[in-house]
């Protein structure tokens, strides 16, 4: 049995090719493993604050100094995390905005890098906790990041993999739907982002 957490992202519901194209990676999950048992976080029904001093404050008080409002604060940002420890397969939605991710999804991950929980420090550094884990991203966009001369201006994709990699999630793969706004691509390129889907 594999525990699958798919976090959406962007707040156009049924407009958002995002939304589809992680849908398409969760079905395929779905196909290849009948017995998946799926948790979804929409994080624009459900949005994670953003972080202020009395989340910061909390993060860095020891449990047993907490106050009400800390334990409450401290709580949630543990159950998100449980989330990530208790799922074997993670899958991010993740359109491009303005080069980056959405602000939904920086504010979620501000609330779940947390040294002693998703990562941790040792004499050799940071390690991180959340190991083997597979991680699928399924990234849009109205240009196209991939390669060419905007490759550089990706700081969406790259973002997710540096961020999971310092939780110790390696195992990574990028599904594209690009070019959603270039005619003469736009046309198929949805399809081709779900077409390209293996789930390994």
């Amino acid at each position: 049995m594999k525990n699958v957490l798919h976090i959406i992202t962007s707040p156009r519901k049924d407009l958002s090719a995002s939304r589809k194209l992680g849908k398409a990676v969760i079905e395929k999950i779905q196909e290849k493993y009948s017995d998946a048992v799926l948790k979804e976080r929409d994080l624009t029904t459900n949005p994670t604050p953003l972080l202020d001093e009395s989340h910061i404050n909390t993060f860095f008080t020891p449990a047993e100094n907490h106050s009400t409002e800390q334990q409450s604060i401290n709580k949630y940002s543990e159950d998100l995390i449980s989330e990530l420890k208790e799922a074997d397969i993670i899958v991010i939605d993740s359109p491009m905005y303005n080069f980056s991710v959405p602000a939904t999804l920086r504010a979620y991950l501000d609330f779940t890098s947390r040294a002693g929980y998703t990562f941790k420090y040792d004499e050799n550094g940071p390690k991180g906790l959340l190991n083997d884990k597979k991680l699928y991203i399924a990234f849009t966009s109205g240009n196209v990041y991939s390669g060419g001369p905007f490759q550089v201006f990706d700081s969406n994709v790259p973002y997710i993999k540096n961020v999971f990699g310092f939780y110790g999630v390696s195992d990574v793969s990028v599904f594209r739907a690009e070019g959603l706004a270039i005619p003469g691509i736009m046309e198929d390129a949805l399809n081709k982002g779900i077409e390209s889907i293996v789930i390994d």
